[in-house]
């Protein structure tokens, strides 16, 4: 699952008004698919975020973010991220997420 891009079947969408896309990857999400998500919105504001819980969902965002780093890579860009713990209520349950940080580096 991806959220924050244009939905699809296995990708509702997720924006706030106030903030950042925000890309929640799952364990099962094509780091591919996430990777081209985060280029594009970095290249159109600058600025994204993902989150992801478990192990699993992890290892698939930090591929992703590599990823997209090589996607946007010959427009000049290099991305850096930072991560972050992030508590959020999943229906009854409280919930620890690592939320990634990403935008361009500023050299």
């Amino acid at each position: 699952m991806v959220e924050g891009i244009p939905p699809t079947e296995d990708r509702p969408m997720s924006h706030s008004d106030t903030g950042p896309l925000l890309f929640k990857v799952a364990s099962h999400s094509n780091p591919a698919s996430v990777a081209g998500a985060i280029a594009g919105t970095i290249r159109e504001t600058g600025r994204c975020e993902v989150q992801a819980i478990g192990a699993g969902a992890i290892n698939q965002a930090v591929k992703a973010i590599a990823i997209a780093r090589g996607y946007v890579a010959p427009g000049g860009l290099d991305l850096v991220f930072v991560p972050a713990f992030h508590d959020i209520r999943v229906g009854e349950e409280e919930r620890t997420a690592i939320k990634f940080v990403i935008e361009p580096r500023h050299r």
